[in-house]
Parts: structure tokens; sequence; C-alpha cells
């Protein structure tokens, strides 16, 4: 087949594995490089890639990663891609920054969309605005309200990172791997040091961008079943425009040391008085790159051997040394040229690293002096052969996770087309495996391996504080340096940028931006496969859909038999099942039971109001995936954890109670958000409140209690837990959903029937949870230097309706007013705004952002906003960036497991439909309406605040009896 002539076909063959014509092209003129797959997914892919290794870390490449996506030269408007983001049916949309690439994925299943989304993000990097404006927004400023008023930093990317720097475990993984590569750029911080950032400089930033993107620095990617050769012709038209350039991008090697080395640090966190675990420790090494397929491969399994579940002897061997709450580190990691590996605790005393370095040490050596047991190869094997037959990549698109394994080797010189397959080098590595490979690699990797670091952190009560008050310093001597007219030109460039901030984009400017039209929106539902019947007992629902030969089975059961004390124990619960063993089996044999003969088996809990009434839904799931001929093994294995896991394994259980509890703290402040709005929703209604007690605030006060309960008194959990599964697991209020074609169930369906029917029938009545429902406004201090900012309330509670069209509204809200007043103006990282059209809850909420009352004040404003003329172009990107979202791509699992859910929560098609229907014929009303209701918020509303005492504090005393203040760590 013939390609266009501005390039070079480099390589061209069958990667059987990805199902894909693997084509790699260099362009003549420039230089660039581009792997083209030709496959029949309909998900199509692209993305472009740039050599970006920072020199210091200034977060000079995370900012111009912001940055390009604020106009360029054909779409010259403020936020292309947040027109993007509101408008496009896109399945993927973002850029990340590495530490040593920048890359810009997009993806769609629309192709005209497609072709949009591609030609934005390349006009965006090749021909970016970059005005300065946009570099003192995205990285930082000088902000001077008044010139009486102190001086202080903004910028996205500055309090982004503030955010990143606050959370214990972010800071260990960057002193880690900086303490392993001090002379290369991944000895740098790629995202940005809130210490280093005001030290970039405007000039810099440009030389940057004109240095390394660049189509001589360029790795473009494209995925899927679009045109081959037309990808090749959008490339060239940009490509073309530039001269091929010598770009120095290369990430060196790192020096190896000649000996072990050792750093101590502290972080800002709390002390408890007698409780001296704040600390953690980390065990690093610096690994040499892997020469070819097999090594990667290799690398990923001996991870897995060692630490990949709870079973595994290191990650064992550290849970029940009694040291810590939990591991950190999982092994070798693979994102860079020289990889790193890692293995830690948190939750220790900082005096017992010494003995948590000694233990990963030993149980190395003890490892590699013994080797790895059959049963533990083979579950191993099986695990990663399923998982990449399976090529399952859940909500990311398949084709983005080709491109960054091609990245991989194809950043740094290698072969791109390599990491692709697998066939032979599995098979060459399982048979290696059975010759003592692991124990080998164990020895050359680790234990003979001096390139080694141990890094450990203890809590620092002051150094919040102490942090603060250097930065303020800072600022003081900035200030103190300005004489009058600097300080007037200062206040004068923040009203600058404000009214820039402000000002509304062109119309015609914004219509240049490329967008679908409502004719091109499918205006039928999708919908799935479901028969509806009885089997042994409990309600089936079938999905016949096309599985590549896997059948994927959940088995459901309803909570609602539970009493309302027993709810905050389930997710514990569900994790004894498959991590305390059971009569027959250990729990280390029964995990590699379940990995030599399943694709996996796992558990979880699933939570939403129901349609039509005030109840939940509320169903414990047991799930797993096998091939048929290994489907009578999983269901024995089903049953086995049902009805016999050791309830009464209470050192293993405290383990995972501890594990459980250093788990939530260290996602408080990463995920701050998402913890203020399970908490803001609480008060409102019976789901949201069962969703605090099993993974909120008082899901953390709860663990925190009963880790001292099973020491006192043992007893009362066993029996709590040992009730739980004997109310639980009863086939009369049972749901079997499964997910197979058509051959594949007629070939499982008599053994599933059978399993199902052994299972005990119990009657137990349902219980009414009798959920207290207190909406209150609070503070929840931890110790960070940004907050998570929440208000909210229950629409259908204030009297107020709405339709489907609401979530209109809402992105077109979320995508200009929130962005603006949160990101671009408060210098928050995010902010946005959700409701859900059954329970009627609404949140508006902010994330790593630097301010408090100012976000609450722009949350009151929202009314306003939505009050003034919506444009026909903004309504109908509206419009189709909703429908984007609810047509998202799912595989055939996740599509079964969709329409089960459905069924479980009164989700009916024609609800669906009406829905669709109401989404697509969204007037300015429904603009009106929502205004209204946003109106009542601010009236009416609660607020949650998750931060920093000193901004909880300011805030009170700013607007007494705001907040009802509670310390959480």
């Amino acid at each position: 087949m013939s390609h266009h002539s501005a390039f070079e076909l480099i390589r061209d063959e069958h990667i059987a594995e990805v199902n894909s014509q693997a084509q790699l092209f260099r362009h003549k003129k420039t230089g660039a490089e581009v792997l083209s797959l030709v496959n029949d997914d309909e998900n199509k892919v692209f993305g472009i890639t740039f050599k970006t290794p920072p020199e210091d870390s200034t977060g000079i490449a995370h900012i111009l990663e912001h940055s390009v996506l604020c106009g360029s030269r054909k779409y010259p408007v403020k936020k292309p891609f947040v027109e993007l983001v509101k408008g496009s049916l896109n399945t993927f949309l973002n850029a990340m920054t590495f530490p040593d690439k920048t890359a810009y994925p997009v993806a769609s299943q629309n192709l005209k969309d497609f072709y949009n989304l591609v030609d934005v993000y390349l006009d965006a990097v090749f021909f970016p605005l970059l005005t300065e404006e946009t570099f003192l927004q995205e990285g930082w400023h000088y902000e001077l309200e008044d010139v009486n008023a102190p001086l202080v930093y903004k910028g996205v990317v500055f309090n982004e990172m503030k955010g990143v720097y606050s959370s214990p475990d972010a800071v260990m993984r960057n002193i880690a791997q900086h303490s392993l590569y001090p002379d290369i750029t991944y000895g740098k911080s790629s995202g940005g040091d809130p210490k280093a950032i005001p030290d970039l400089t405007f000039e810099q930033f440009k030389a940057f961008h004109r240095t390394h993107y660049h189509p001589s620095n360029t790795r473009a990617f494209f995925s899927g079943d679009d045109d081959a050769n037309q990808r090749l012709a959008i490339l060239d038209d940009y490509f073309s425009q530039f001269e091929r350039a010598p770009v120095d991008a290369e990430v060196g090697l790192q020096p190896r040391f000649n000996a072990p080395r050792q750093i101590v640090a502290t972080y800002a966190g709390s002390k408890e008085e007698g409780k001296p675990r704040d600390g953690m420790v980390s065990v690093n090494w610096l690994i040499d790159p892997p020469a070819d397929r097999e090594e990667q491969i290799s690398h990923g399994m001996l991870s897995y051997l060692l630490a990949g579940n709870s079973a595994a002897p290191l990650r064992k061997a550290l849970t029940e040394s009694g040291l810590g709450e939990g591991m950190t580190g999982g092994g070798i990691g693979s994102g860079m040229r020289q990889p790193m590996a890692s293995f830690g605790m948190k939750g220790i005393d900082p005096a017992d690293a010494g003995k948590v370095e000694a233990l990963i040490l030993s149980t190395l050596e003890d490892i590699a002096n013994k080797g790895f047991d059959a049963e533990q190869l083979e579950a191993a094997a099986n695990t990663f052969e399923f998982s990449l037959r399976e090529n399952n990549t859940g909500s990311y698109p398949r084709g983005m996770v080709y491109m960054f394994n091609a990245l991989g080797t194809w950043l740094h010189g290698g072969d791109p087309l390599a990491p692709l397959a697998f066939e032979e080098a599995l098979s060459a590595l399982k048979a290696k495996a059975q010759d003592g490979h692991f124990a080998r690699e164990i020895r050359r990797l680790f234990l003979d391996n001096m390139h080694r670091t141990t890094v450990t952190l203890s809590a620092d009560p002051e150094q919040g504080a102490r942090e603060a008050a250097e930065e303020a310093s800072v600022l003081e001597t900035v200030r103190a340096g300005m004489d009058a007219a600097a300080l007037d030109a200062t206040q004068a460039e923040t009203e600058r940028l404000k009214a820039l901030q402000e000002e509304v984009d062109d119309p015609a400017e914004l219509a240049k931006i490329p967008m679908l039209t409502l004719a091109d929106l499918p205006r039928e539902s999708r919908t799935v496969p479901i028969e509806k019947s009885n089997l042994g007992g409990a309600r089936l629902f079938y999905h016949d859909l096309p599985t590549l030969g896997i059948v994927y089975l959940d088995l459901g059961f309803d909570m609602h038999v539970l009493d309302a004390e027993m709810l905050p124990y389930m997710p514990l619960f569900g994790r004894a099942l498959l991590q305390t063993g059971t009569s027959k089996q250990d729990f280390v044999a029964l995990t590699q039971r379940i990995g030599r003969t399943t694709g996996g088996i796992a558990q979880h809990r699933a939570l939403s109001a129901r349609q039509g009434d005030d109840g939940t839904a509320a169903w414990f799931f047991l799930s797993g995936k096998a091939v048929p001929d290994r489907m009578d093994e999983m269901l024995a294995i089903m049953g086995d954890v049902l009805l016999d896991a050791r309830l009464d394994n209470r050192e293993r259980f405290k383990q995972m109670a501890l594990e459980e509890k250093a788990g939530f703290e260290a996602r408080m402040i990463p995920s701050g958000n998402a913890i203020v709005d399970t908490r803001l929703k609480a008060g409102l209604t019976e789901a949201s409140w069962v969703s605090e007690q099993m993974g909120g605030v008082n899901y953390l006060m709860f663990l925190r209690k009963l880790v001292q309960q099973i020491d006192s008194d043992w007893p009362s959990v066993e029996a709590m837990l040992k009730t739980i599964r004997d109310r639980l697991f009863n086939s009369g209020r049972m749901v079997v959903n499964a997910t197979a074609d058509a051959a594949l169930w007629q070939r499982v369906e008599a053994s599933v029937g059978q399993f199902v029917a052994s299972l005990p029938n119990r009657s137990h009545g349902l219980v009414d949870w009798q959920a207290r429902l207190v909406p209150q406004s609070e503070g929840l201090i931890i110790p960070a230097q940004v907050n998570y900012v929440g208000k909210g309330a229950n629409l259908k509670a204030l009297g107020i309706a709405l339709t489907g069209a609401s979530s209109v509204v809402l992105k077109f809200l979320n995508t200009t007013y929130l962005w603006d007043k949160i990101r671009v103006q408060g210098g928050a990282y995010g902010g946005s705004s959700r409701f859900d059209l059954t329970s009627g809850n609404f949140s508006f909420l902010s994330y790593r952002d630097p301010n408090l009352l100012k976000t609450l004040d722009a949350y009151d404003g929202a009314a306003k906003a939505l009050n003034a003329p919506i444009g026909d172009n903004d309504l109908t990107r509206s419009i189709i960036g909703v429908i984007g979202g609810v047509d998202g791509y799912e595989f055939p699992d996740a599509k079964g497991y969709s329409s089960m859910w459905r069924e479980l929560t009164g989700t009916t098609d024609a609800l669906r439909q009406q829905r669709r229907d109401e989404i697509l014929g969204a007037t300015a009303a429904d603009f009106k309406a929502m205004a209204e209701a946003v109106d009542a918020v601010a009236r009416h509303g609660h607020v949650v605040v998750l931060g920093g005492e000193a901004a909880i504090s300011r805030a009170n005393e700013k607007r007494p009896g705001l907040l009802n203040v509670t310390k959480v760590m």
C-alpha cells in the first residue's frame, strides 16, 4: 500500500498481540517519527509527545504543558482546551508531564470529532500564543490587591504543586526518586517545586518551547480504524512548516553509586502524644535499562511475585512484621530510561526505619536463596498472561496504553514496536522461570546492586508553619525592595491580569474551533442486550456480548439485610473474604489458587439512590473472570471465600485494618475533593450517608477505633464479621450477572446455576437504617497548604425539580464561570459542580485551592452567571459534551455491569431515552431553572472545607460561626 510522499516508511509489520498493522514512519523534512497502528478499534487515539527533560525544578515543562492549551495561532482564544472539554465526544482528552517527556493524547469514537481534536492539539503544541499573561496565570506571579496588602504568589501550577507537596506519600516519592538520580534530569522535579517555581522567567519559558516543541523532537502516534494515509497528511500539514533542527533532549545515564546512601527528611504533619508511628521508610534502587521485551515483562512479573498481592512474600513479611501500618512502593517502575524500584512501609516509628530496611534486604536474600515455589510462579505467569491476552484497559483507550508502552523504548532511541508484542518474550520467560531466573534476578537487581538509597521520613508539626513563614519572608523581602512606583506597577499588573481573565473571547474567534453539530449526534440511547430470568433461586441478568473467550460473572448481595452499625465493617469484611484464607487453605495458597486458575476475583460495594423513591440501592459484589474450562474452579473458589473465609484470623484482620487506615490517610490530600463531596452529601440522603460510613471521614474515625478494639475486644469484632456473613450471603437476596457470548454461556450456565442453588437461602428481613440526616457546615483540619472547598444542598428537599437538561447547564457552568473564577482567577487547580438527578444532591467543589471565602463567594455568584444570555454555540457545545459522556466507551464486561446496575437502581431504557431527549432538547429556559436552583444552594446550602488550620481559622474569624471545626489529621 502506498503512503504519503512526505514520509519514509521505516518498518511495516503485523503485530498479532495488538491485532494491528504497525507502521513506523520518519518525516523526510524534519525527522519527526510517527508510529501508526491500523486496526479495527473504533475508539481512535492520537498522541503527540516531546522529550522535555528539565534542567531544574522550576516546573518549566509542566507550566508549558498547561500553557500551550491556552490559545494558538489558528484558534486564538483563551481556552480552546476547555472548549473541547465542553463540546466534543472525546473518550479521552488531557495532557501529562513526566520526568522526561510531555504527552498530549486524545481519543474519540466519532471520526469527525477525532479529526477536530487532532487539529486543535497540533496547532496548540506547534503554534501556541504563549503570552506573558498565560505564563503568569498558569505558572506564577506576584499578586497585590492593594499597595498596603501583603504580596502573595498565585498561579495554577504553583498551587497544584503546593497540594502535591502537602501529601506525605508524594514527598516520599519525590525524595526517593531524586536520591537515586542526583546528577541527571530525574533528580529534578518535572512538576515543579513551589520553592523553585518563582525562579522561572518568561524568557526561559518561551525558549524551552522554541527548543523542545519542534517536529525534530516529536514522537507522534495513531491507533484505530481511521484512514492511515489521512493521518500522515494531517501531520505533514504541520511538520512541513518547519525545517529540521538539532534538539538536545537526550536523557543521560546516572553514574552508579559504589555504596548505598541514607537520607533522612521530614514532612509537614502532626504528631500524637504517645503514638510515634508517623514515619515512612523507602528502600530504593536504580535499575539498568531493560535490554528487550523479555526483560521488561520480567521486571513486571518479579515485582508481582515479590509484592503484587497480599500473599506475595515481601509484602507479607512487611505487613506481618508489626513494624508499620502498610507497605509503600511496589517494585520496579517502567516510566524512566533507568527504572527505579522501591519497597517500604508507612506508619512506622522512624526509629524502626533500620529494622524495616534490614527486613526488606533479609527477605530478598531469603527468596534469592530458596527461590519461588512452583505454585507462585504458575500463579504469576497465568495472571500476567491472562491480563496480556484480555487486554482490558478499563477506562483508558487501548490505543493510549499502546502509545505509552511504545514510548518507553522509542523515546530513548529503542524499538517502539517491541513493547507491543509479548508472545515470544512471555514463552521464553516462562521457561526460564522454572530454572531459577527470578531468584537470580533478585540478586542481580537488588542484593548485588549498590546503587541503593534508604529514605526515612518523619512528621514535623512545625514544618507547615515554618515553610509558610519562609515564603512570607521571601515575599516581604521582595516587597521591601519595591519603591512606590514598583508597588503601583505590581498592583496594576494584578488588576490587568484579572481584567484579561474576565474578558470574553470574540465569538468569531470561538467559532473557529471545530465542532460537531447536533445532527451528528445519535438520537437514540445505546442499549445493552439483557435477558432477565432466575437461576438457582437468584435473579439472573445475562448479556450476550463478544468477550474474547472469557466469562465475566458478578455475584451481588443486598446489603439491606445488615444493621446500620455493620456498614462501616464492609470494606474490611470484603477484603477479609479474599485475604484471610479458608479452613482448607491459608491466604497465601488461596491467592495462588486464584492466580493459577482465573483471570482474577475481586470484591466491591456499589451505592446509589434509586429511581422513583427515596431508597438506596446498596449491594456487595464478588466478581470473577475465567475461561469456560476454568469456570468450575472459579465457582469453587467463590464458594470457599463466601462461606469459609477465616474471619477468626485476628492478626491478619488487624494488618488489613492498619493498611486500610494508612491508605485512607494517604488519600486525604490527593483525593480531598472526593472526601469533601462525600462528607457534604452525608447529611442529605440515605445513600450518601451510607457512603460516608463506608468511605468518608466517619469511616476513618471508625477505623481508628476498630484498630484499638481488635486488641481490646476481638471476640466482638469476630462475632460482627460472622453475623455479616450469615446475613449477607443469601441466595434469596442475590443477583447473578453474566456477560459472555451465547456459546460460552451455554457451556457454563448449568454450573453457575448449581453453584447458586448450593448457597444458603435464609430469610432475613430488610433493615431500616434510620440514617441520621443532619447537614452541617464543617471545617476539617489536615496538614495542607491548600484547601478543598465544598458547598451543597439537596434540591429535591428545596422543592426544585429539574430534568436531564441540567447536565448541559452544569457542563457549561463548569467550563466557563467556575473554570474562570476558581482556576483562572482564583489559582486553584480545579473547580466544578455536580448534580445527581436521581437523589437531588447538588455540590460545588474545588481542588487544591489557595482560597476559601473567595471560593464560597464565587459559588454564590453562579446564579448570576447562569442568568446571562446563552449563545447558540455555547449551548450546542455543551449538549455535545454531555452526550460524549453519556456515550462513553465501555468494554463488554463494563457494558454488562452497567446494564445490571441500571436494573438495580430502576433506571429503565425508557427513562434513559427520556433523559437523552431532554439533553438534546436543552434550551435557555433550562439555564434559568438551574440559576434558580444554584441561588437556592447559595441561600440554603451548607459548607464543608478540608484544609489547613490557619485557613479555616481565618475564615471563622471573618465569618464567625461559619464552620464547626474538627481536626482530622
